[in-house]
Parts: structure tokens; C-alpha cells; sequence
């Protein structure tokens, strides 16, 4: 008994672990979706539940699913004490051993299979790093352009194309200000032109009034605080020491990566880099 008891016990310490793994892995995947909210749910984050409901059912029913039914066998007269034992030891050598072994490497597979982690999407990953702020300032300079000083912004402007799948995600979901010191008229009329020219205003969600431009690195900070956003970006240390007391969270693109001057100040090298894009 105790032998013929051991396969069933052997099985069913299996199906625990399964129902372990995938309670697991139910819980990062609900904590994840339930971190979003559920006024902001996209059609993604819908898409994501529907997936996770049906692949709860799936398994479900795999688990609950009976094995296959089995043929009656037409009754027969009992088989003498030597026939029985011939048949018993037929059997035994008819029966494969590998059977229970690729019944379990199904299962794993399949339980792999269900268990692999999603990768989030891009919206996922700006609407979780920028705690679901729903406005945003952010300087042109270094972050968005190539171009490092106002100087060179007489010359030429150019827009890095790596930061440019990050920047129209945010417009998407966030009220979103750019802004730069800039040295003359001309200089503004080829930022605008740049940004048009890369992309940055068919996405709907940035327009050219929410570029702004001045004169001064005080002027930046007067737009910042009147803005009152939620996100600051900046790559002048002095700006975000500044206003690290009147706005909630601030990134600081700076490529040495600088000690944290505040606990609502975070940094990067690059605003791509901070949402994971390279």
C-alpha cells in the first residue's frame, strides 16, 4: 500500500508547488496593475488584465481537468493463480517507466510557460517612474537637445533622436512644458523648428505654446514655480538645489552622477536612461 500510495503523494506535492509558484507570481503581477490607477487605465493596462484573467482560467481548468476516461473492461471469469501472475509481470513490463517523468516535464514547461515575467511597456514604465505626476517641466538644453549652452543654439539646434520615444510616451499622459534660455529671436525660431521637424508636435499632446523661452536662468525658475508641476527636469545643479523646497520631484541629468541633494531629487545621465529606453 505504501508503495502504491507514493506516485499519487509524489503528484500531488507537485501540483502544490505549481499552485505555489503561480500564487507568486498572481502576486507581483496583481501588485503591479493595482499600482496604476484605475482612472488612468489605457487600453494596454486593460489588455494586460483581460491576458491575466484568461491565463487564470487556462490554468484553472488544466488542474481541474480530469484525466482522460478510461475504457470499462468487459468483465472477465478470474484467471487462475498462474495466469494472474503471468499477467501481472506482462504488465509491469508493458507499463513505461519515462511515462510519470514526461508528465512532470509538461507540467514544469507549462508552468513556465504562464510564469515568464512581462516585460511593461513604455508607458507603463514613464507613468510608475514619474508617480503618476500629471504635470511636467523640463529644460531643452542637454536633456532634449544635443546642445549643451545657449551659444550653440545660434548655430545649429539638434534633437536627440534616443530621447524621443520617452518624451512623446510622457506627452501622452502628462501636461508637459519645455523651456530654455535662449540669446536672441533666431535662436527660439530654430528650436521650434527642430523640435517640428523631429516629430515633437504631431503626437497632439505638446503644441509649440507650452515651448517657452527666456532670458535668464532666474526667468527658468520663475516659469518653473509658476507652472507648479509635480516633475521638474534640470541640468543646472543650482536650479535644482533652488527648487527642491517648492516642488514635489526633480530629475537631475548629469552624466558624473552627483550625490542626492534632497530625497525628492533624483538623477541620471540622460532622460532616457531614467525610463530604461538604451
Amino acid at each position: 500500500m505504501a508503495e502504491s500510495s507514493s506516485p499519487s503523494l509524489s503528484s500531488k506535492e507537485d501540483l502544490i508547488q505549481l499552485i505555489k509558484r503561480f500564487g507568486a507570481y498572481l502576486t507581483v503581477k496583481m501588485s503591479n496593475l493595482f499600482s496604476i490607477s484605475f482612472h488612468n487605465l489605457d487600453s494596454r493596462s486593460v489588455g494586460a488584465i483581460a491576458g491575466l484573467a484568461l491565463a487564470i482560467v487556462f490554468t484553472w481548468r488544466m488542474f481541474r481537468s480530469p484525466g482522460a476516461p478510461q475504457r470499462r473492461q468487459p468483465k472477465r471469469q478470474a484467471p487462475s493463480t498462474s495466469n494472474s501472475v503471468g499477467s501481472t509481470q506482462a504488465n509491469a513490463t508493458s507499463t513505461p517507466f519515462g511515462a510519470s517523468s514526461s508528465s512532470e516535464d509538461l507540467r514544469t514547461q507549462i508552468a513556465d510557460a504562464l510564469f515568464q515575467p512581462v516585460k511593461p511597456t513604455l508607458g507603463q514604465v514613464v507613468r510608475q517612474k514619474l508617480s503618476e505626476g500629471r504635470k511636467v517641466t523640463c529644460r531643452l538644453l542637454g536633456v532634449i537637445l544635443e546642445e549643451s549652452c545657449p551659444e550653440e543654439l545660434q548655430k545649429q539646434v539638434t534633437v536627440k533622436s534616443s530621447v524621443l520615444e520617452a518624451l512623446l510616451e510622457i506627452t501622452k499622459f502628462c501636461d508637459l512644458y519645455l523651456m530654455e534660455r535662449v540669446l536672441d529671436d533666431e535662436s527660439e525660431k530654430k528650436v521650434l523648428l527642430a523640435l517640428e521637424t523631429a516629430g515633437v508636435f504631431t503626437s497632439g499632446g505638446l503644441v509649440k505654446d507650452k515651448v517657452l523661452f527666456c532670458g535668464t536662468e532666474i526667468g527658468r525658475t520663475s516659469f518653473v514655480r509658476q507652472l507648479e508641476p509635480d516633475w521638474h527636469i534640470d541640468t543646472n545643479p543650482e536650479i535644482v538645489s533652488q527648487l527642491a523646497r517648492f516642488i514635489k520631484y526633480q530629475l537631475h541629468i548629469s552624466p558624473s552622477r552627483p550625490e542626492r541633494s534632497a530625497a525628492n531629487v533624483f538623477s541620471s545621465p540622460s532622460l532616457e536612461q531614467f525610463f530604461g529606453c538604451v
